[in-house]
């Protein structure tokens, strides 16, 4: 029974822990893509083909559900990989659509047409390739008009949070959250667009002004997750153990991810 949680690194680890506290009796098998990280400054095919190499062995661990908890991979391959490569009795999810339901609020079912929504001006931080791809400013112009998106690609960020060098992180996100500013100077709200960004909430917060509303994805995915499961418990995959799997080194991978969570994780050879 259980589910997969993919990430290029370390920053799926939010949303793992988010949703193994929602679903407490559902085993997660999380799957880094460290040796490849990050996906941010790759093109559109070579996510595609990473994050489909990815699910792949996600599903051979019993996973017939997979969340992509990565936005990169979200934005530059889920469309595609839903569209022609899915098999009709596999899932794979992606992030963008509890944030959208959130700041529009409305479910993704609702096809009724665009309309206004009390949010007017927000700031999306993200990683290069999901800024390229334009993908969450796709998906929210068919539930919302009127929103002016600005978007911030934060190169360097991923890196420096991958290896725990937080000064670096902490100076990388007010460099960007000013950078943002003088393209958009009062946003009400601001996205973080990458997995790895919550780690950084508080530095977000602190550098945008206690006015602007900062939504980080984790939360917000576990509970997209569980109505999900609620409604499709058959898509609950055969595999039954928690698993950590990496393409990179298992030792420095595990050691990093235990600083990540600040509890023991034990990743093995994907």
């Amino acid at each position: 029974m259980a589910v997969g949680v993919f990430d290029s690194g370390l920053g799926g680890l939010t949303v793992l822990d988010a949703v193994s506290k929602r679903l407490p009796d559902v085993p997660f098998v999380y799957f880094g893509d460290n040796s490849h990280a990050p996906y941010g400054v790759r093109d559109a095919d070579d996510v595609y083909n990473l994050t489909t190499a990815a699910v792949e062995r996600l599903w051979d661990a019993g996973c017939d559900l997979v969340i992509l908890a990565c936005n990169t991979a979200s934005a530059a391959a889920l469309r595609r990989m839903q569209e022609s490569w899915i098999p009709k009795d596999k899932r794979v999810l992606g992030v963008f659509v509890p944030l959208i339901e959130a700041m529009t609020e409305r479910n993704w079912g609702d096809n009724s047409p665009p309309r206004e929504v009390a949010v007017q001006h927000v700031a999306l931080f993200a990683t290069p390739a999901t800024v390229r791809s334009r993908a969450f400013q796709r998906e929210l112009a068919f539930r919302a008009i009127g929103v002016d998106v600005e978007a911030q690609a934060c190169g360097g960020l991923v890196d420096a949070i991958e290896e725990g060098d937080m000064i670096l992180a902490d100076a990388l996100v007010r460099s960007h959250v000013d950078a943002l500013k003088r393209k958009m100077p009062t946003p009400e709200a601001a996205i973080l667009g990458c997995t790895h960004y919550p780690l950084m909430h508080d530095v977000f917060q602190e550098a945008l002004g206690e006015t602007v509303k900062v939504y980080s994805q984790a939360n917000l995915v576990a509970e997209s997750l569980a109505d999900y499961l609620t409604r499709h418990p058959h898509m609950v995959g055969p595999g039954t153990e928690s698993q950590f799997l990496t393409t990179g080194t298992p030792e420095k991978v595990s050691m990093h991810a235990t600083q990540f969570l600040k509890r023991e994780i034990k990743f093995q050879a994907a």
